[in-house]
């Protein structure tokens, strides 16, 4: 049987798109195909992983950060305990191939398997690649990105392991079609997995405006929401299995710039408008893939502090050609299939 290792997460972008992957290996490798996946002992990695059908190890994980903190010493001893963890698993599992999808779990992982002399590969979502991706990237043999720009972020001796895909995205994405609104256009609020306290502050204070103009439906995240329900307005913690469903019944979606929202959104063809994340606690990598989508046209990035949604909106609500062009330009941004093309890539490998 072969077996594959798949690790990454903390938050869906990290986990989602190694999940479109998996879901087209199933589909591809003839041979019987066994895949568990190595993450975070704490968060929502297990859930998400589990709910899906593949075996979960969890490991410790400790925070890599470029700043001066107090935490990073704690921390060392939490990245030196998951190294050990992910080791014992990889040499029980013995897998023909460690495949990272990023975030600061991936790291003893990839570390331990490159000790055992198990291939590595890795994917960046990002514009720019992230720490994680930037360590991972000396262990690995191969490094997928979703960007041709981002070769540029890589030193020299990597480029000859560089292949440029675009981003993986589930296959419900690809055929997601829905009813929309007949009555006001429908605006999808989603501020990612774990919620965005911005994105939130933003609807809520133009909240009366917003349900004027649309119907909306308010992915709020966990964390505490005040605002009650009605006609035209749905807060949700967390969509989940509905969410290719409920992107294609919007017509326009209010988010943050994650890569697998923006990819997510992009495949069904969904124009977008961007409240990246900035400021001291990012490296600024949601600005980047904002810029990214608004220079192909899918995509209209707000200022800062979102002073201007309203006019935004009213003028896009008021552009039916804009927004057509907006889709077409989506369409077009994510019309490449990465999960097809890296699943193909590891078969090539695995079943050599």
């Amino acid at each position: 049987m072969l077996t594959i290792a798949f690790t990454g997460g903390g938050t869906g972008g990290h986990i989602y798109p190694a999940l479109a992957i998996i879901e087209r290996l199933r589909t591809i490798v003839a041979e019987p195909l066994r895949v568990f996946w190595i993450g975070n002992r704490a968060g929502m990695d297990a859930s998400i992983v589990k709910a899906a059908g593949i075996g979960f190890y969890g490991i410790h994980c400790g925070k890599l950060r470029r700043e001066i903190n107090f935490r990073n010493f704690i921390d060392v001893f939490k990245v030196i305990a998951g190294y050990i963890e992910a080791r014992k698993i990889l040499k029980k599992e013995s897998p023909s191939l460690l495949f990272s999808k990023g975030g600061f779990v991936s790291v003893p992982p990839c570390a331990a398997a490159s000790g055992l002399k198990i291939p590595v590969w890795t994917h960046e979502s990002d514009y720019s690649p992230g720490l994680a991706t930037k360590i991972n990237a000396r262990f690995a043999e191969r490094i997928f990105t979703a960007y041709k720009e981002t070769a540029m972020f890589f030193a020299q001796s990597f480029k000859d392991k560089i292949v440029v895909t675009g981003n993986p995205v589930r296959p419900e994405f690809r055929h997601a079609s829905a009813k929309r609104n007949a009555k006001k256009p429908a605006l999808l609020v989603l501020g990612g997995s774990l919620g965005a306290k911005q994105l939130n502050e933003l609807v809520r204070d133009n909240l009366a405006e917003l349900t004027k103009l649309f119907s909306v439906i308010h992915q709020t995240g966990a964390q505490k929401w005040d605002r009650p329900n009605s006609e035209n307005y749905h807060a949700i913690p967390y969509i989940n299995a509905e969410m290719p469903q409920t992107i294609a019944a919007a017509d326009i979606v209010l988010c943050r710039a994650g890569a697998g929202t923006l990819w997510e959104c992009a495949t069904v063809g969904r124009p977008m408008v961007l409240l990246p994340l900035q400021g001291s606690g990012t490296r600024g990598d949601q600005v980047e893939n904002a810029r990214k989508l608004e220079k192909a046209g899918a995509a209209i990035v707000l200022a800062p502090d979102g002073g201007n949604l309203l006019s935004v909106l009213i003028d896009l609500v008021n552009d039916i050609d804009k927004l057509e062009q907006m889709t077409d330009a989506a369409k077009e941004f994510a019309r490449a299939d990465a999960a097809e093309t890296i699943a193909e890539e590891i078969k090539g490998k695995i079943c050599q």
